[in-house]
């Protein structure tokens, strides 16, 4: 048992305890703060988890367990036989939250697609740079603002979005956290009242809890929605217990203080399995971890040094060391369960003599260097110092000097996207759409440079065949194109590729209903408690 007992502790003991008419208190012990509680602006799972999965819908969501996309507030859609105009037919009769700071007067319609969308896209749109520094940054790197020509309003419950270009990916894309749709009247008040900061730190829309208060760092709780479109939920309230510290939630885990826990320690996973109160979910995680260069920078702008310091990781040893089995050292930035994946490249081998020599010919001697270590778990990497750590060993013995530096999660994700970055920085992805797209465009364009791309790598050859593969549906053609891009991206070693991980998720053995994302979410609609 813990010693310090904390608020989310504390509220769900008072909730069992009082038996408060049998009301339902779901705590989630959350692995870190969100940057914020507007999903358009970010792309970080821990904020997706705490906005986009709790508070909004989009038009088309991913069905539970799958990546196959579903009907959202878009009932239907249809398609031109060109391929550039899809039509939304959004669901009737919606309702939007009624929080203790907003109360809706009308029901969700195409005013509010065409909002959500066009703040995004447009530069003089008053809500583009309404909180400092937004960059939209997901809809920037995946090109929308040049791939859609236009969102418009055909009806209040018709939207018909334009494309400039066929989007192989587009209605998956549609169904990202980054597409949630928000309240245009809640928007307008809040400009009207000078007030529009709070979009970003009181959410409203029309998901299955409603946002109730926020503590910074230490806690975020919701109420079920009574009105949600699809059935107001089992569990009465939602609180996001925020423990960074893998062990610490653990124990809470075990303690009964919270039902549900991202990201374990590996160490921890066998006596989970063994505790008879819990129970533990595992599968594949369509996932990569790695280690991106800033390759506008010396000498990482050479490919011939960083193929020759990826030479002199261990990356076995760091998933041993890590993950203690739970996962496979990476090739390719895709995983190897997804489709297109290309089992004929070679991997960087570790050869500390091969790298030794390799930067003695490029002219490199006495590198200092930064490695940029996460101060969160993630899938991908559970435990990014002790990664770092390792690196820094590794790259010792070569005559590399490496500095570990980190920040706090949202000043580590911030800082990581500028141009003039020194180093390389540890990050990795989750696929958010099943769609080799949403990793090879997402994360290695050149739209996505200053964002997503924290590699700062723009290669034409590689643009070229992941844009080409994005304008054709044949899947055959697009499988060829991404397996030559993967090529590409081996060649001029933008990345380390480190690790592909199993994701492992331990809750009470009480917990009904959770089902565990391929795409790395934790949304708690339709789930129930029954200890």
């Amino acid at each position: 048992m813990l010693k310090k007992t904390t608020f989310a502790a504390a509220l769900l003991a008072a909730t069992v305890l009082s038996g408060a008419a049998s009301a339902k208190t779901f705590v989630y012990c959350s692995e870190g703060s969100p940057e914020g509680f507007d999903p358009g602006l970010y792309t970080a799972g821990t904020t997706f988890d705490a906005a986009a999965h709790t508070v909004y819908n989009r038009l088309l969501e991913f069905k539970k367990g799958t990546t196959e996309t579903e009907p959202g507030l878009a009932e239907s859609y249809t398609v031109s036989d060109d391929g550039l105009e899809y039509t939304f037919k959004l669901r009737p009769g919606v309702k939007y939250q009624t929080t203790e700071f907003f109360t809706p007067t009308r029901d969700f319609n195409a005013d509010d697609v065409v909002f959500s969308f066009d703040r995004q896209l447009k530069a003089d749109n008053p809500w583009n740079k309404y909180v400092t520094g937004a960059s939209w940054e997901y809809a920037a790197g995946m090109g929308f603002p040049e791939v859609i020509k236009s969102v418009e309003k055909v009806d209040d419950l018709t939207v018909k979005i334009t494309l400039t270009r066929k989007e192989a990916p587009f209605l998956a894309n549609v169904a990202m956290p980054f597409a949630s749709i928000v309240s245009k009247e809640y928007a307008d008040k809040l400009q009207a009242d000078g007030k529009m900061n709070q979009m970003n730190q009181m959410p409203l829309g029309t998901g299955p809890f409603a946002f109730v208060a926020y503590q910074q760092d230490a806690i975020i709780r919701y109420k079920a929605n009574p009105d949600y479109w699809g059935g107001k939920q089992k569990i009465d309230d939602l609180v996001f217990a925020i423990t960074p510290d893998a062990s610490v939630r653990y124990q809470k885990l075990k303690a009964g203080e919270c039902h549900l826990m991202p990201f374990p320690n590996a160490a921890d996973v066998a006596a989970m399995k063994a505790d008879t109160n819990l129970k533990v979910v595992e599968q594949e995680g369509l996932n990569v971890a790695y280690l991106a260069y800033n390759t506008t920078q010396a000498p990482f702008d050479k490919p011939e040094v960083r193929k020759a310091l990826n030479q002199a990781i261990n990356k076995q040893a760091i998933v041993d060391a890590v993950f203690q089995g739970a996962a496979t050292p990476a090739t390719n930035p895709i995983p190897p369960t997804m489709w297109s994946y290309n089992k004929a490249v070679e991997d960087d081998k570790y050869d500390p003599e091969a790298s030794k020599k390799g930067l003695e010919a490029a002219g490199v001697k006495d590198l200092k260097m930064k490695v940029w270590a996460m101060p969160v778990s993630r899938p991908y990497m559970l435990n990014a110092r002790r990664a770092a750590e390792l690196i820094q060993s590794d790259f010792a013995k070569v005559g590399v000097t490496v500095e570990i530096v980190s920040y706090e999660w949202a000043e580590y994700l911030d800082k990581s996207k500028a141009k003039d970055r020194d180093g390389a920085v540890m990050l990795g992805w989750t696929g958010d759409n099943g769609d080799p797209d949403n990793f090879l465009d997402t994360l290695l364009g050149c739209d996505a440079v200053g964002g997503n791309n924290r590699a700062q790598w723009c290669n034409k050859e590689f643009d070229d065949l992941v844009t080409k593969a994005k304008e054709t549906s044949d899947i055959a053609e697009r499988t060829k194109l991404y397996e030559q891009a993967q090529v590409v991206f081996k060649k001029d070693a933008p990345w380390a590729t480190i690790d592909h991980s199993l994701s492992i998720v331990p809750m009470r053995k009480g917990v009904e209903g959770f089902v565990q994302s391929p795409l790395g979410d934790f949304a708690f609609d339709g789930v129930d408690i029954t200890e």
